[in-house]
């Protein structure tokens, strides 16, 4: 039977706009089958990326990532085929995805390359839906379901997209890594709800609404405080 593949996966950048020239400095990715986890380093996509630009200070605080640190690392257009073919076809799970997404067609556009096709499963509506009030950050995401934060001094796009994975699999009805399914509570035990996730999945990604400027960077502004989670000013 062939299994469902999904890739899950996050990415730090020097700001919140690649129309302003804002670029990706990491990208980490991990594969899940038909909702499980696995051990094999085979499923997992890191890279540190030169973004030919200076990282501002306000951000180096945030994930870590100074120039000093990615000046011997690939640009984008290097590694763009690598990543590629890591993801394939399959879906592409991220938090607050629209942010994510926009960065990478960003860069694929400077190539001259296609923006991406596969379908796109955004955790942030996910959680919204399932847990109406409540912050949905991965930090709370995380604390909700007692997913192990004690790794995570800086964001950190691996790190981030490993613990994005548990998330979404609890968000999906309870975790299941490797093929220790015996160790696993059903979802009757562990009290979660299905989600109904084809309502929350897009099989293509639609151009941004057209916004006032102001709006628009009040929405932009909105989309990277959503990365930046764990955040004071965040409810």
């Amino acid at each position: 039977m062939k299994k469902l593949v999904e890739i899950v996966f996050d990415t730090e950048t020097t700001g919140f706009d690649p129309a302003t020239g804002d670029k990706i400095v990491e990208i980490g990715a991990v594969r899940i089958y038909d909702k499980m986890r696995t051990d094999d380093p085979r499923d997992t996509f890191h890279v540190l990326v030169n973004p030919e630009r200076d990282i501002p200070e306000e951000v180096v605080k945030v994930h870590g990532i100074t120039n000093e640190k990615v000046k011997d690392s690939p640009i984008f257009a290097d590694l763009a085929d690598d990543f590629l073919a890591f993801i394939g076809n399959a879906p592409l799970v991220a938090h607050n995805a629209s942010f994510d997404m926009k960065f990478i067609n960003a860069e694929l556009e400077q190539m001259g390359k296609p923006a991406l096709t596969n379908e796109v499963v955004d955790t942030l509506p996910i959680a919204r839906r399932k847990f109406p009030g409540a912050r949905a950050t991965l930090d709370a995401l995380c604390a909700r379901f007692e997913v192990d934060l004690s790794a995570r001094t800086f964001h950190g796009a691996l790190l981030d997209s490993q613990l994005l994975a548990d998330v979404y699999l609890h968000l999906c009805g309870g975790l299941q890594h490797g093929l220790t399914l015996g160790d696993q509570k059903s979802d009757d035990e562990n009290g979660d709800l299905e989600v109904n996730l084809s309502s929350l999945v897009s099989s293509e990604i639609r151009p941004a609404r057209s916004f006032p400027a102001s709006e628009e960077e009040l929405k932009l502004h909105s989309e990277f405080v959503e990365k930046i989670d764990g955040n004071f000013w965040q409810n």
